[in-house]
């Protein structure tokens, strides 16, 4: 994404989120590697940025060992609710949401999350669902679908 594309921070009145983003990539298996901070979302850099056409991938922890993360709330999200993107150039992007998908991890939407859309998309990504302790995951993600407004 070019300089002033580039996302630095998230706000998500509704569940009271805000601070900056991280960048995110893929590990060697091409997954998306989670923020470092759990308190930090972070962008798949290697999608759109959010605001230009297509789907902007956002992730961030539900948790951690110290207690709630910065998506502990995303699942309470509903139809309607703002997210607003904060861009290195100081320009702001504005999303309401249109669906939040509880789904398994071994079903993952993947066409539905990073294909391509006629559209400027952002989808949020956390844990959901029960917590598998023999490995170690929780079972479900939750995914938030919104547009840009």
């Amino acid at each position: 994404a070019p300089a002033a594309g580039r996302p630095v921070a998230l706000t998500i009145p509704a569940i009271d989120v805000r601070g900056p983003l991280e960048r995110l990539g893929t590990d060697d298996a091409g997954a998306l590697v989670p923020p470092r901070h759990p308190m930090r979302a972070g962008w798949y850099a290697a999608g759109p940025a959010p605001g230009d056409l297509g789907p902007a991938v956002l992730a961030g922890h539900v948790d951690s060992t110290r207690g709630p993360a910065v998506f502990w709330r995303l699942a309470s999200l509903t139809r309607g609710d703002l997210v607003t993107v904060t861009r290195a150039d100081g320009s702001t992007v504005r999303f309401r949401v249109t669906d939040v998908r509880h789904v398994d991890r071994t079903r993952f939407p993947t066409r539905a999350v990073y294909g391509p859309v006629p559209d400027r998309a952002l989808r949020l990504i956390t844990c959901g669902g029960t917590y598998d302790h023999t490995r170690g995951r929780y079972r479900q993600n939750v995914v938030v679908f919104a547009l840009a407004v």
